[in-house]
């Protein structure tokens, strides 16, 4: 094994649900099916308009992956609706994304910087209460120390403009993903756990992998839409691969 660990977001297995207005799929069947390919946890983001997960999922998933023995990654909002459900669910982590209704997805990093006064006290209430604290951050250096400053306990770097920028053959791509590994560098030598997400797939996911700091990748769209063709069980193992791969030759 390589260490590196893989959170499956199987938020937009609700997407489809919510679509028609149906009870399937179900988010929570497709959590244990994650978890039994190999995923090391589930991550779901509960948004304020439930656009995919719902409470009800929240509710599901805190008892499965208990029953499992995984750990529950609740991406939330820094509000006081968001506060009293991961208060009430005491989930194993919450990660803390900025969210505004008109977008599609997450767009950027939560700004810790010019937000520091509204989202330190949240970050202390919810640590205080025994949930690991990450921040889903872009890749800057003065977010890194802010999220160490605060008492956050993990980071999560955005991905997606790296990610972007491969899919797109933006020449600028190198440079973004330079950025991520000076993140991750600094943010290790601060002592926070370093994560990284979104708009991962098997194209960008091993130069992801392949920075030493990085310790969970969490990975949810393109898991989902692979699996219409392919299946879950085999998009998840093929992503586990390209990790490992990716680990053994950091490590060569």
């Amino acid at each position: 094994m390589s260490g590196l660990r893989l959170g499956v977001n199987i938020d937009h297995v609700a997407t489809i649900r919510n679509a028609r207005g149906a009870t399937y799929p179900d988010p929570v069947r497709a959590a244990e099916m994650a978890i039994a390919a190999g995923a090391d946890g589930i991550t779901a983001h509960l948004r304020e308009d439930r656009r995919h997960i719902s409470d009800a999922d929240i509710d599901a998933l805190a008892v499965i992956v208990k029953r499992r023995g995984r750990p529950l990654n609740l991406e939330m909002a820094v509000t006081a609706e968001m506060e009293a459900i991961a208060l009430r669910h005491l989930p194993h982590a919450a990660c803390l994304v900025p969210e505004r209704r008109e977008e599609v997805t997450t767009e950027g990093g939560l700004d810790l910087v010019k937000g520091h006064n509204h989202i330190a006290p949240v970050v202390g209430r919810l640590a205080a209460a025994g949930i690991r604290v990450s921040c889903f951050i872009d890749a800057d250096l003065e977010q890194v120390a802010s999220a160490k400053a605060m008492g956050a306990q993990v980071v999560e770097l955005h991905t997606g403009a790296y990610c972007d920028a491969v899919r797109d053959g933006d020449p600028r791509a190198a440079e973004l993903l330079a950025r991520l590994t000076a993140a991750a560098a600094q943010a290790a030598r601060l002592g926070l756990e370093v994560h990284a997400g979104h708009g991962i797939d098997y194209e960008t996911v091993k130069p992801i992998a392949a920075i030493a700091q990085v310790a969970e990748l969490n990975i949810g769209h393109f898991l989902i839409g692979e699996a219409i063709f392919i299946g879950l069980p085999a998009a998840i193992g093929r992503m586990r691969a390209l990790m490992d791969q990716a680990r053994a030759e950091l490590a060569a």
